[in-house]
């Protein structure tokens, strides 16, 4: 990854665009013109649909990722499927300079593995090499769990002073590795990272030192951990899980 700028504040451009036609037609876009982004951990949250996931995409193709994850020397493409909101935003940055990098797609994650596997493989000897797989940990992502695939990303791959940018992390992580990422989040934040995640988990939203956007009807709002919706419904049902049942299933 060549050295860029940590990521300061990302600005909405609404000139020219069809407020009317997806994406821009989306609360978070039309009713926002700007956010901060913390230097260390921040964090999307909201419903499905809300956009959250959308923008995360956005702010890593306008940062030079592959649309369908990996560090930024990888370039291939299984079905094009981003939005044209990266070219409506743009990135302002700070002095200090990240060396590494890396977007991961929880939903694409399996064709990143997949072209790790052909980047190493040698024509000319027809004998797969580990020159890349190697920074994973060593091991085939194909021949791992999707859990144990993604752990060795967090555990191997991530190596500090970095910006990474993570679509639902938790989507393979058990309750136990979600805490470990946290632990693993927080080395990697002292070594001068840039964490910025979209997620439905309250135990990777948990980190104290991160600033909240909730994606909502209304657009976007900064919240503590406490006051998003994702936090008060995990803590309801689990306060009274046998209460919540009876309510869901109408017993």
């Amino acid at each position: 990854m060549a050295a860029k700028g940590e990521l300061k504040d990302i600005y909405f451009n609404k000139k020219d665009v069809d407020l009317n036609a997806y994406p821009f037609n989306l609360p978070f876009f039309i009713n926002t013109n700007q956010i901060s982004i913390n230097p260390q951990v921040t964090y999307f949250v909201g419903e499905n649909g809300s956009g959250k996931s959308t923008m995360l995409e956005a702010i890593a193709v306008a940062c030079g990722f592959n649309p369908e994850g990996g560090s930024m020397n990888f370039n291939f493409g299984t079905r094009e499927s981003h939005s044209p909101l990266h070219r409506h935003i743009t990135i302002s940055r700070g002095t200090h300079r990240h060396t590494d990098g890396y977007f991961l797609r929880s939903e694409s994650f399996f064709n990143v593995a997949t072209e790790i596997e052909r980047l190493d493989y040698d024509e000319e000897t027809d004998v797969q090499t580990s020159s890349i797989i190697n920074s994973y940990g060593g091991v085939s992502l194909h021949q791992q769990s999707h859990g144990e695939s993604f752990w060795a990303l967090f555990s191997h791959r991530f190596g500090g002073n970095g910006l990474y940018i993570l679509d639902e992390p938790e989507a393979a992580l058990s309750p136990a590795k979600q805490m470990a990422m946290l632990l693993r989040m927080h080395e990697l934040a002292g070594l001068r990272s840039q964490f910025l995640i979209a997620t439905h988990s309250p135990i990777i939203l948990a980190y104290p030192f991160a600033t909240i956007y909730e994606f909502t009807e209304q657009g976007i709002a900064k919240r503590n951990y406490e006051q998003t919706e994702l936090y008060q419904s995990y803590h309801n049902f689990l306060h009274n899980p046998q209460q919540m049942i009876k309510r869901l299933l109408d017993l």
